[in-house]
């Protein structure tokens, strides 16, 4: 079966206003449900971060109340637990594209730490972009689309896509300590963004650029790259 790479970020934090550093990392079930979909259709996981380093995961999103009850937390956890490839991730300076079927990045706020300016995810991403091969981001994953701008116009400018809104950060209470939003910067890039009602399953797809607006939108969004890989 297919080979499907997860480019996650390395950050354990979030540099907010004031330089006041928020833990964070990746968000738990948006790794976890993406993982079983793929596995559980007998796709191989591989999982590739910033330097090769163990990605950090958000301690906040391991709790019951963002995964619907204790029994849904249990489960998220154990696939993190029982996920290999987490656990052995390859640098993603040493990614061959040619390996790959499909690309996925999982959100969490850590991708707005380090993905957003990481120049091997941007060259992954631009790469997987051209090639046709699904590439799909959730959540704050597509902070890392940002990258692509750092020479000059992103390739993504005029791609119709989705991700974490304004208003779900302003909901979610960090907004205002937030140095930057991402659904503004997206925008500023020259994307396309669209998104709906706060916390409910949303999906843009546009070419091979598929994208989910947040953690709801995470299983959908495997779901939409299962029927194209």
């Amino acid at each position: 079966m297919a080979k499907i790479l997860f480019a996650m970020t390395g950050a354990d934090h979030w540099t907010l206003s004031g330089n006041v550093k928020r833990h964070t990392g990746y968000w738990a079930d948006e790794f976890a449900t993406p993982y079983r979909t793929f596995t559980g259709n007998g796709h191989d996981v591989v999982v590739a971060t910033p330097g090769g380093v163990r990605p950090p995961v958000d301690l906040a999103s391991l709790a019951p109340v963002p995964n619907g009850g204790e029994e849904g937390a249990r489960q998220v956890a154990e696939t993190i637990e029982g996920a290999a490839p987490v656990r052995n991730p390859v640098p993603l300076s040493e990614v061959r594209l040619d390996d790959y079927a499909a690309v996925f990045y999982p959100g969490g706020h850590g991708p707005m730490e380090d993905l957003a300016v990481n120049k091997d995810s941007a060259a992954l991403l631009v790469e997987t972009l051209k090639s046709g091969k699904p590439l799909a981001l959730v959540c704050h994953g597509p902070a890392a689309i940002l990258a692509t701008a750092a020479d000059g116009p992103s390739p993504f400018a005029g791609y119709r896509l989705t991700a974490f809104s304004d208003a779900e950060e302003r909901l979610g209470g960090l907004a205002e300590q937030a140095r930057w939003l991402l659904e503004d910067r997206l925008i500023e890039l020259g994307a396309e963004y669209h998104c709906g009602e706060p916390f409910a399953p949303f999906l843009q797809a546009d070419r091979n650029l598929h994208t989910g607006q947040n953690p709801a939108s995470a299983g959908p969004l495997a779901a939409a790259l299962l029927e194209v890989v």
